[in-house]
């Protein structure tokens, strides 16, 4: 029988069960944050800075059938500045963005401009007002490759301040806090 979970990644958290990196040995793990079944790995990461929903899964079937490009992961994500419509539209389109050394054109996303969310404080402050005007994007894409939503945003001239992750597929965050996580039901 396996074991599901939908889990709140907060902020500083790396998105793996084990230490592999000198570096990260002052990292908060996932393990940190409460029990789990044996054998229970994250299904695609969120990077240290990144928050918001994480699924955990002890099947590696369900956790390809996330990560294919049939599911929808959502972001509401702060930008620096205020994105123009042809911002929006290269984001929309598809950008090219490299990976490795590698080029690639990323697939079509949905973008929209959104009010600020009514998201919990963020263990350490984004930057304050005073260095400029920033905005909210609500991006869903259905591919996630290194960094990707960064990338993209970077890419077009309005960098990532905070990203949040609110949905993949038909699971949401929900009222999860911080570092809380609950079983789910996978059919």
């Amino acid at each position: 029988m396996h074991h599901h979970y939908a889990f709140y990644k907060p902020y500083g958290t790396l998105s793996q069960f084990i230490n592999n990196g000198d570096g990260k040995r002052h990292h908060k793990l996932l393990g940190d944050w409460g029990e789990f079944s044996a054998g229970t790995m994250a299904i695609g990461r969120l990077d240290r800075d990144s928050e918001g929903l994480l699924l955990l899964t002890t099947d590696g079937g369900f956790s390809e059938t996330i990560r294919s490009k049939n599911c929808e992961k959502e972001y509401w994500v702060q930008v620096d500045g205020c994105p123009t419509d042809q911002q929006l539209e290269r984001l929309r389109s598809g950008v090219e963005l490299t990976h490795k050394g590698e080029s690639y054109q990323t697939r079509p996303a949905q973008v929209q401009r959104i009010p600020v969310p009514d998201l919990p404080p963020r263990g350490k402050a984004v930057r304050s007002d005073r260095h400029g005007a920033s905005s909210w994007l609500k991006i869903i894409i259905t591919e996630g490759k290194f960094h990707q939503v960064r990338k993209m945003t970077a890419k077009v001239g309005v960098p990532t301040l905070r990203l949040f992750r609110v949905r993949i597929g038909d699971w949401v965050i929900g009222a999860l806090l911080a570092g809380e996580h609950r079983a789910i039901v996978v059919e």
